[in-house]
């Protein structure tokens, strides 16, 4: 039997949540630079997160580093909730995930790129990891692009959505951008 080093294939959505973004891109970055040989990432971005990368000037980067880029024009297209079911991708990453993106997901509502694509792919038992960017009941700060701070409360009700997720099969729910690293490990140990 003749083996191959094939590469990981690897589909990272970003939503319209700036919360760790930059975080979570500079761990993206870390692990492509680390495992470049071993390991595509092609990067989907959902409507409301292209708003987003562009407010913090990081789409030209995403750009640079990673793939391929794409941005939703509806559910459908590009069609990432086919290559997921038909097993073109080891995983699908969202992070961050906006509290819209995960409410829909617990909820089953298919209607935009990702929502559409991570539910395609829990029924087609693709593992699913998503970091929400409401993940604790009570107040967080976060940074804006120019620094400042902003304050935020996250609800109970955003919260529940996540609980739903957690226990969702082959969905597994992040709370740090650094987690994305044991994924990786993970995966590239198989």
């Amino acid at each position: 039997m003749i083996m191959t080093n094939k590469k990981k294939r690897i589909a990272w959505g970003i939503t319209g949540a700036g919360e760790r973004l930059l975080e979570t891109f500079e761990v993206m970055r870390k692990i492509r630079e680390m495992y470049k040989n071993d390991v595509e990432i092609k990067v989907y971005i959902s409507k409301s997160g292209d708003q987003v990368v562009k407010y913090y000037r990081i789409f030209s980067e995403l750009e640079k580093n990673f793939d391929n880029v794409w941005v939703e024009i509806n559910a459908n297209s590009p069609f990432l909730a086919g290559q997921i079911q038909l097993g073109k991708f080891d995983f699908l990453l969202i992070a961050p995930a906006t509290s819209n993106t995960v409410a829909k997901i617990s909820l089953r509502i298919a209607d935009t790129l990702l929502t559409n694509a991570a539910i395609m792919g829990q029924k087609a038992g693709v593992p699913i990891y998503i970091m929400p960017s409401d993940y604790k009941e009570g107040v967080v700060v976060t940074k804006l692009p120019n620094g400042k701070d902003l304050k935020l409360t996250i609800r109970k009700e955003d919260v529940e959505h996540v609980e739903k997720l957690a226990n969702m099969e082959n969905t597994f729910v992040l709370e740090d951008p650094e987690e994305i690293c044991g994924i990786f490990e993970e995966y590239l140990k198989v």
